[in-house]
């Protein structure tokens, strides 16, 4: 059986075949499995009003455990945001009630961004939806070939540098 990436492989053979483009064959299907799976996330955040990175600063915040609390330099290495994204996501969400920005004790400038009652209900009624949305993208493979495609996506990741502890 057949796919693009297939048709993309035996063109590039046939036009130039003294180039190995065998990796082509897996780049190439991250990048369409990529993504797919981000438009089948997107739309289930956005049936909550959310998109991806307000889901991951509040699943962030969720997972820290009480009192759920995170520094913004925190939030930025565990979620999937970046530096000059952090304060404009924080202040929209401050705005909408999720988070609520308190003093850090530990160091009077700075500020800890605190997941509040409404953030924690709105991260607790999505995440179930967002986990069987992930089960049906990958109901094609069994446990087994899921953890196998984990393990090596995990080694091909920190080969890269892309490892987050």
């Amino acid at each position: 059986m057949a796919d693009h990436v297939d048709r993309i492989l035996a063109q590039w053979h046939a036009e130039r075949p003294d180039l190995d483009v065998s990796p082509m064959a897996v780049i190439g299907r991250l990048a369409r499995l990529s993504a797919l799976v981000d438009a089948e996330l997107r739309r289930t955040f956005a049936r909550h009003g959310l998109d991806r990175a307000t889901f991951d600063v509040l699943a962030t915040l969720r997972r820290s455990g009480p009192p759920y609390r995170l520094t913004p330099t925190e939030l930025m290495r565990s979620a999937m945001v970046t530096s000059g994204a952090i304060t404009q996501r924080l202040d929209k969400m401050e705005a909408r009630g999720l988070v609520e920005r308190t003093p850090n004790e530990a160091d009077g400038r700075g500020v800890r961004v605190r997941l509040t009652e409404a953030g924690g209900e709105l991260i607790d009624r999505v995440l179930p939806e967002h986990v069987e949305t992930e089960h049906r993208i990958l109901a094609a493979l069994d446990a087994g070939e899921r953890d196998g495609l984990a393990a090596t996506l995990r080694t091909l990741l920190e080969s890269l540098g892309g490892s987050v502890a």
